[in-house]
């Protein structure tokens, strides 16, 4: 099996949680594959050995032949490997070396079993959804889709800035607000939900629109159809915005319209047999949690 590890850096005192999934990797004979940055850090914090290849594109992974991508990290670090990842339908499995990991959701005290159990191919592949971003001028370039959310944000002005929505060409509301979010069912337990939108299962077929801080508190969080198109006209004070793709963002003024449409190809994402969707959210948001009980 030949496995590409992703991340970025974390903390000292998981130095010997990677080592021993390094080794656990190489006992069972895989194939190791290491992001180029996160190679030279992972230098200075283990031991590796000198036949451990490395990548640095998306190119590179596919023409490896790539059977399964892991990342080491947090959300944040898991998100950044869909833009390597695209539409190959490699599976994604994420070790969550933060604090929250509802994506990467391997704990270290689990490294071990969960090794042995992708191995073993004993998991199961979970489709997730995307959004995707049409604009005029191809704004994020072949990057132009989301596993969490879209977020459109005010910049240059204390000031709220008005989104003008529509779906499937009819005028939906002109949101008076911080900014707006166009959460996939994955993203709606990340900004959407602190931002009060629902909670959606993984399976949804739907978007969630949530408006982040709007002036009128009447103008709630509105769950749609992923197969409905949506499309965002900003209008302020300020001269530019931000437009937001996960951990991606760019700058745009008023004339750039925004045209957000579900993704053609999915994410596979990793699910150990013991891993089920309604207790990680109530072990992660720490449902039913009360002194008194």
């Amino acid at each position: 099996m030949k496995i590409a590890l992703y991340g970025k850096s974390f903390p000292d005192s998981f130095a010997i949680n990677v080592q021993q999934l390094i080794t656990k990797l190489e006992l069972a004979k895989s194939s190791i594959l290491i992001y180029e940055p996160f190679y030279a850090f992972l230098g200075q914090k283990v031991r590796l050995n000198s036949n451990i290849a490395t990548f640095s594109t998306h190119k590179e992974i596919i023409e490896a032949g790539t059977d399964l991508f892991l990342s080491i990290g947090g959300d944040g670090t898991f998100l950044d490997t869909i833009t390597f990842v695209r539409n190959s339908g490699i599976p994604i499995l994420g070790v969550n070396t933060g604090r929250l990991g509802f994506l990467a959701s391997i704990s270290k005290e689990d490294i071990f079993q969960a090794i042995d159990d992708v191995v073993a191919r004993k998991y199961k592949l979970e489709k997730r959804s995307l959004l995707c971003l049409n604009t005029q001028n191809n704004l994020f370039g072949e990057l132009n889709f989301a596993l969490n959310e879209l977020t459109v944000l005010k910049k240059d002005t204390s000031s709220m800035i008005t989104i003008n929505t529509y779906i499937n060409n009819q005028y939906l509301n002109s949101y008076w607000a911080d900014g707006l979010i166009i959460a996939t069912p994955t993203g709606s337990t990340a900004y959407s939900l602190s931002c009060g939108g629902p909670i959606i299962t993984p399976e949804s077929e739907n978007f969630v629109i949530t408006p982040i801080a709007s002036h009128n508190l009447t103008v709630r969080p509105i769950v749609i159809p992923d197969s409905y198109e949506i499309k965002l006209k900003v209008d302020g004070r300020g001269e530019n915005y931000l437009v937001g793709l996960d951990s991606r963002a760019q700058s745009i003024d008023h004339s750039i319209e925004l045209i957000i449409k579900k993704e053609k190809f999915f994410i596979n994402l990793v699910r150990l047999e013991n891993e089920k969707f309604f207790s990680t959210i109530r072990n992660k948001l720490m449902w039913g949690l009360d002194k008194r009980n």
